[in-house]
């Protein structure tokens, strides 16, 4: 059997798998699920250019770019309100400009990671980003330097770390002769960091879009990547931030790999593929998986994209542009043991992947709903 042959049968057989044994688990509780009345617009009437919700505090903060004529725009940073969605003050902003923010996260403690691109011409010739330590200062309070700030360097991903001092960082040179990933950690508060490392294999190539996200039990950057063509499968890499040693697995799932996630205190990573409109659920320290095909999903157009982790309730939250459960878009929610909870459908997901901030203690969270607001949901 050839290989293409056998990456079909591969797939065929974890289709039946999910089809045949994956049933639906049922929820506690009366709260309503799905989206909220609370609607975040922008203080400009701008699109977003990121976002994210403080989990242990009461705000939230984006980033926002509207376009006016001659290639310029009125750009801003924001915080806002998580129960009411209003907005609390415009950090900083510029307008008739050429420049961009762009909301990075949150992570430790409260602290908000906000990038600035400065633009000449066309093009960026200069990267800057601030910190606002804690967010409810609603200001800049300080610099962030990664050692990866260089007009060419783009980061990509900062992992999604509230509650823990580091963070995992993923980026890439944009040149025509270097395609490699590159990671490495940093305590964003304290403003330091770890070695950056260069990822050996070029499946996490920048070319072929991985994915981030990180282990602080392990001190890992957990990567997922493929070559995407259709049947490609996939891989799942672990990178030691101490030492830069890359492990890695083969992945089930076949396709690009779109989102990913990781519960820290089980090891259990969650990713979602393309070509299969499946989910996968990994233990990372025996590399064992289990993948199960989205509820009612029956093409690739119904794929799943972002991933977001509640690790109090061990559930893992789907992004669906195109639902395969209901109206509009939809947020799938699983335990982590791959059984499905949950629907949330009637959004308004954009085409590429939408983070879902979430807000674990509260069972909420905020995803963008069109491009100009946020829409509160909760699960």
């Amino acid at each position: 059997m050839n290989a293409k042959n056998v990456a079909v049968a591969m797939l065929m057989g974890f289709i039946c798998l999910a089809v045949c044994v994956s049933a639906p688990a049922q929820t506690g509780g009366n709260s309503p699920i799905g989206p909220g009345n609370v609607v975040v617009h922008t203080a400009l009437g701008g699109f977003i250019l990121g976002y994210d919700i403080d989990q242990t505090g009461t705000e939230g903060i984006l980033s926002e770019s509207l376009t006016l004529s001659g290639g310029k725009s009125n750009v801003a940073v924001e915080t806002f309100d998580q129960k009411t969605g209003k907005i609390i003050k415009i950090v900083t902003e510029q307008k008739d400009t050429k420049n961009d923010f762009v909301t990075l996260g949150i992570v430790g403690n409260s602290v908000a990671l906000t990038e600035f691109e400065h633009v000449t011409n066309l093009f960026v010739d200069k990267r800057l980003y601030g910190v606002s330590n804690p967010l409810n200062s609603n200001k800049i309070t300080g610099k962030w330097t990664p050692p990866f700030q260089a007009a060419d360097d783009i980061i990509s991903s900062v992992s999604a770390s509230q509650g823990v001092p580091n963070a995992a960082v993923l980026g890439f040179h944009n040149t025509v002769n270097d395609f490699s990933s590159y990671v490495f950690s940093s305590n964003v508060a304290a403003n330091t960091f770890g070695k950056v490392f260069k990822v050996t294999d070029p499946v996490f190539d920048g070319s072929n879009s991985p994915v981030l996200a990180y282990d602080s039990t392990t001190n890992q950057a957990v990567l997922g990547g493929s070559n995407g063509c259709f049947g490609c499968t996939t891989e799942i890499g672990m990178v030691d931030l101490t030492t830069g040693k890359l492990t890695e697995f083969m992945g089930l799932g076949f396709g690009f790999i779109n989102g990913i996630a990781v519960d820290s205190n089980t090891g259990i990573a969650c990713t979602t593929t393309e070509d299969d409109f499946s989910v996968e659920f990994y233990d990372l320290a025996t590399q064992t998986g289990t993948i199960v095909v989205l509820p009612g999903a029956t093409n690739q157009a119904q794929s799943g994209m972002a991933v977001s982790v509640d690790p109090i309730h061990k559930l893992f939250l789907i992004g669906q542009e195109f639902s395969s459960t209901g109206p509009g878009s939809s947020i799938q929610v699983f335990d982590e043991q791959g059984n499905f909870v949950e629907s949330l459908n009637a959004f308004s997901l954009p085409a590429s992947p939408a983070y879902m901030a979430l807000n674990p203690n509260q069972r909420s969270g905020y995803v963008l709903g069109g491009e100009t607001a946020l829409q509160s949901f909760t699960y």
